[in-house]
């Protein structure tokens, strides 16, 4: 009974026995988490388009934007929290992370040195000619 309430993500309950949890509270949950995306996105989409904000805001706040839908995914559809139930979430999470840090480093590399990489046309023709 002495467990801290703000470690719990919406809709984890580890403490309601299973008779008294409520179907629709996992639901809502969902649904919140559903319109807050939405709203972040539809928001994302204002800011790419709109003169309001100064020009070289909007990368800014496209970035803030995007972290805040991160966040959102995060705590309300993957339940990842600070409470020690979830160490195992967060460790996948951060393996998740480094993967696609990999994926993204390793792509950026081979699109950098592409062209040096790439036979010169003249070269081309000339083994042509050869044959």
């Amino acid at each position: 009974m002495t467990e801290m309430r703000w470690d719990v993500a919406p809709g984890d309950r580890p403490s309601i026995p299973a008779s008294e949890q409520n179907a629709s509270s996992g639901f809502l949950v969902y649904t919140l988490g559903l319109l807050l995306a939405v709203i972040l996105t539809v928001t994302s989409f204002w800011v790419a388009n709109t003169s309001a904000i100064w020009a070289p805001g909007v990368p800014a706040g496209l970035t803030v934007l995007a972290i805040a839908q991160m966040g959102v995914h995060l705590v309300f559809f993957l339940h990842i929290t600070t409470g020690p139930d979830s160490s195992h979430n967060v460790l996948a999470l951060a393996f998740g992370v480094l993967i696609v840090f990999l994926v993204l480093a390793g792509s950026l590399v081979i699109m950098a040195n592409l062209n040096e990489n790439m036979m010169v046309h003249s070269e081309l023709m000339n083994l042509q000619m050869q044959r």
